[in-house]
């Protein structure tokens, strides 16, 4: 029986090439940026997403050719593995490379993006590791298993970037740097305590770091959707943008507490108030006025206020302007 095994292997390719194109109803300018930043990747790739009980961890840079990250099995030590973007050519190419386990031959991914006015075209191209000639036979169950990751990764892309559309609306309408108030529900914020240095580019740098750091716990280590909690929040003194260095708190609104493995995140109150608050879109470092416009009304209206909230309706980034509500708490 095993000639006759091995004999049949003899038919099996070591390793095999494949194409799939797919075809998605989003414009390549919303399509590209969830493909070279590993941690949208991992948010809708299949491959990912059904790696429950895995834990995450993120290099920089976080997006762009360079860019990497480990998944652990937290039950299985010897369950693991690492990808890579090896190559990109903006809104056109990606070259990936996932290696699974000890496996020093790794599958090859590369993803061709061709714009078709509002809708774009995803090419992908991969080559599965060199196996052993005892093994191949697993070259046979590759393509359709790929195939299928890939269809539900799309589905799941189309879903996510439709929820993208709805708060692209919503963000059009917001006006920006108009003075107004606000009763402000309590909430449980999951997150992490911070201490950076205040220098022009730094501080939003070091935002950016954690950032990553607190949707990798929330998404990877908490198992959470991005339906499970919400839109991040950074809590400081309002006076803190004169300083050399500043604290910070930086979470997520959560539904309940839960436990923690590790101990550099915690869980936070928010406490209901009323709030002075303005919309600011540009540079972070310029969005000293909008705060000094707040402590100025609180003044004038004979107002205490609390520590200042920034929260993100984008996700920060070191390298583009940020959209971000700031909140004054007041009361007499």
């Amino acid at each position: 029986m095993f000639s006759v095994y091995a004999v049949s292997m003899l038919f099996v390719e070591e390793s095999k090439s494949f194409t799939i194109e797919k075809e998605i109803n989003y414009p390549i300018d919303k399509v590209f940026p969830q493909f070279n930043n590993l941690q949208n990747f991992t948010q809708w790739n299949e491959f990912f997403v059904s790696k429950e009980d895995y834990t995450f961890a993120y290099y920089t840079p976080y997006e762009g050719q360079g860019s990497s990250l480990n998944y652990q099995n937290k039950k299985n030590e010897s369950d693991y593995g690492d990808f890579f973007i090896r190559y990109e050519n903006p809104f056109s190419t990606l070259k990936y490379q996932l290696f699974e386990g000890k496996n020093v031959n790794p599958y090859s991914i590369n993803v061709k993006f061709v714009p078709q006015g509002n809708k774009t075209k995803v090419i992908w191209f991969v080559h599965t590791p060199r196996l052993p000639f005892l093994k191949r036979s697993l070259n046979l169950l590759s393509e359709d298993f790929v195939a299928g990751n890939i269809d539900q990764s799309m589905v799941n892309l189309s879903q996510l970037l439709s929820g993208k559309v709805d708060k692209e609306i919503l963000l059009s309408k917001i006006k920006y740097d108009t003075l107004m108030v606000e009763k402000q529900n309590g909430q449980l914020l999951l997150g992490i305590n911070v201490s950076s240095v205040n220098k022009k580019g730094d501080l939003i740098k070091n935002i950016e770091l954690n950032h990553n750091k607190v949707i990798s716990l929330v998404t990877k280590d908490l198992g959470k959707k991005e339906d499970e909690f919400g839109v991040p929040v950074l809590i400081t003194e309002p006076g803190s943008y004169k300083d050399k260095e500043v604290s910070y708190f930086y979470g997520v609104p959560v539904k309940k507490r839960e436990g923690l493995s590790d101990n550099n995140f915690n869980f936070r109150t928010l406490n209901a108030s009323e709030n002075y608050y303005m919309y600011y879109k540009g540079r972070y470092e310029n969005r000293i006025k909008v705060i000094a416009q707040l402590l100025q009304k609180a003044q004038k209206d004979s107002m205490r206020n609390g520590q200042l909230q920034e929260t993100f309706i984008e996700a920060p980034n070191a390298k583009k302007e940020v959209t971000i509500k700031i909140s004054l708490p007041v009361y007499r």
